[in-house]
């Protein structure tokens, strides 16, 4: 298939993935200008995520009533309006919502491109077609922490965000030109009932789970907020399984294949979730490195991930999809580990090596799961297959974060005074031990599983 069109749907990746490695180098400079402190800002980053929860499902319905072309430049649009509210902000609640604002264009931006590639791209050539999607989205990580920082240092954090401006209309200028305006399936009758139970349940318990441990809010708010979106998430399974067009067709967790993406990909993301957010947080308050400087470091775990994406078609065709699975959940699993040892006298240079070579099997995991979502899925299955992955992927990241920023909060309480490297250590060897377990779900996969992801096409 021809290159330009999963390059300018990249676009969206690209804004994204330098938008969320952007503000992590950030945090603590933005908690002390809008007047809050850096482990509340975590209510920002799950406000963006829960956005992504609550819209993403309606994504393939939109991209069939509206046409993708025209959803994708729309959603580019709110993103960068969102951008500048988030450059705006002067105090948290503001800054809660410019975010959430952000994930409203987010929510409809990489859901519609890779259903746009799913449904142009033969099943043999979809991993090769999703690393050509994701190439230029970790042009982001890359540049981003770096660039962050220094403006961040010697700037202001203002600019971080702003930088997405001219991305975005040249994105929208591009989509406008090149993007074919494909085939649409006919609309599915909207399920408006499953939309009124599931969108509340996924913010009320990201919501929830984020601020049990938010110093700014009584934990008693988090607790209610959790057990009622528990609550309708029980309505919503009992509403999906006895309707024939369900916004979530949870039925589809009965192919083997998908199920595993989905579950043991939860795990892994649980682990991984929180690392943007705790990483450079400890190597400013703990190692007393300026926002340039960590995020000197912690971009080396994108370089990794774009060597990756050269040679993952080759590597899942060698070893196949579950040893690939299996070998990059374990490894990031071991890098979190290492995370959970570092101390200021730990050589930079290793710390560096660690996170190419962790970013590597981090970014081979990303493709393989990916394409892996769609290895027993048909055609007909692929929207509800991609919405439901992508709701997954976005709630559990945003549990992630909550759940990273817990630990941490739980550790410096019991322990008493502020915030500590060992706070940071006890948060990161526990979601290694969370992450492990993707890799024992997925070591119980059979040894051809999605063969047909990387085998050519069938002999006529």
């Amino acid at each position: 298939m021809s290159r330009v069109v999963p390059l300018i749907l990249a676009t969206a990746l690209f804004m994204e993935n330098m938008d969320s490695t952007v503000i992590a180098t950030s945090l603590a400079a933005i908690a002390a200008d809008i007047g809050t402190d850096p482990i509340s800002l975590k209510l920002a980053l799950t406000a963006y995520l829960v956005a992504l929860a609550i819209f993403i499902p309606i994504s393939s319905w939109m991209a069939d009533r509206f046409g993708a072309r025209n959803v994708f430049r729309v959603a580019m649009a709110v993103f960068v309006i969102g951008s500048m509210a988030c450059a705006f902000s002067n105090s948290l609640l503001a800054f809660v919502g410019a975010r959430f604002l952000q994930g409203m264009g987010g929510a409809l931006m990489t859901p519609v491109a890779r259903l746009v590639l799913v449904r142009s791209t033969p099943r043999h050539d979809l991993v090769n077609a999703m690393a050509w999607l994701t190439i230029p989205g970790l042009i982001g990580p890359i540049v981003g922490p770096p660039f962050g920082g220094f403006l961040t240092t010697f700037f202001s954090w203002h600019w971080i965000f702003l930088i997405n401006v001219p991305i975005g209309v040249l994105g929208i200028v591009l989509v406008g030109r090149f993007l074919p305006d494909t085939i649409r399936n006919a609309p599915r009758r909207i399920d408006f009932k499953g939309f009124a139970l599931a969108g509340p349940a996924f913010a009320l318990v990201a919501f929830g789970t984020s601020v049990i441990s938010l110093p700014a809010l009584p934990p008693m708010v988090g607790v209610v907020a959790t057990l009622v979106g528990l609550a309708l998430v029980y309505l919503y399974t009992r509403h999906a399984l006895s309707t024939d067009n369900p916004l979530f067709d949870l039925r589809l967790l009965r192919f083997p294949f998908f199920r595993s993406a989905v579950v043991a990909g939860t795990f892994f993301r649980l682990g991984q979730g929180a690392t943007p957010f705790l990483f450079p947080l400890m190597l400013q308050l703990s190692f007393g490195y300026t926002p340039f400087e960590s995020g000197m470091i912690t971009f080396a775990s994108a370089v990794g991930a774009i060597i990756a994406k050269f040679v993952a078609n080759g590597i899942f065709v060698r070893i196949g999809f579950r040893m690939a699975l299996v070998l990059s959940t374990g490894i990031s699993a071991l890098g979190l580990l290492a995370m959970g040892l570092y101390t200021p006298e730990t050589a930079i240079a290793l710390i560096i090596g660690i996170l190419v070579f962790v970013g590597f099997w981090q970014s081979m995991f990303w493709t393989g799961s990916n394409a892996f979502v769609f290895a027993d899925i048909e055609d007909k299955d692929a929207g509800q297959a991609n919405v439901i992955a992508q709701v997954s992927v976005q709630l559990s990241i945003a549990f992630g974060v909550a759940l990273g920023g817990g630990i941490l909060e739980a550790s410096t309480a019991m322990r008493g005074g502020e915030i500590a490297l060992g706070d940071f250590h006890v948060a990161f060897i526990a979601l290694a031990v969370l992450c492990l377990l993707s890799t024992v779900m997925f070591w119980r996969l059979p040894h051809n599983a999605g063969h047909q992801l990387t085998s050519g096409p069938p002999a006529h």
